[in-house]
């Protein structure tokens, strides 16, 4: 099933290369199947293309805690909550506040 939903979305991607949701959602599914690459991949794509999408941020530095990258995960979160803050989004910089003090006591 899952490999169904991946590929439909990277046929979506490949129709609109500018589809954010469709890279966030491929990211996803990768690291749902532990395939944490791939999922760092797409998800620093999607911040190099869309540097406004909030969601990648998170999950990326989510993905890196999960790695035991704490610096890189420390970095990315920091970086979304500014993000968040500047778009508003005040309960996505509230979730990242709390992963990064995760990180950091």
């Amino acid at each position: 099933m899952r490999e169904e939903r991946i590929a439909k979305l990277k046929s979506l991607l490949e129709q609109d290369p500018n589809d954010s949701f469709g890279r966030y959602a491929l990211a996803l599914e990768y690291a749902a199947l532990n395939d944490t690459a791939q999922a760092q991949a797409l998800l620093e794509q999607l911040i190099g293309r869309d540097p406004s999408y909030v969601p990648a941020y998170q999950q990326l530095g989510y993905l890196f805690q999960k790695l035991s990258r704490r610096n890189d995960a420390i970095s990315v979160l920091k970086r979304g909550m500014e993000v968040a803050a500047q778009q508003g989004d005040l309960h996505a910089r509230s979730e990242m506040q709390e992963a990064l003090d995760e990180l950091t006591n």
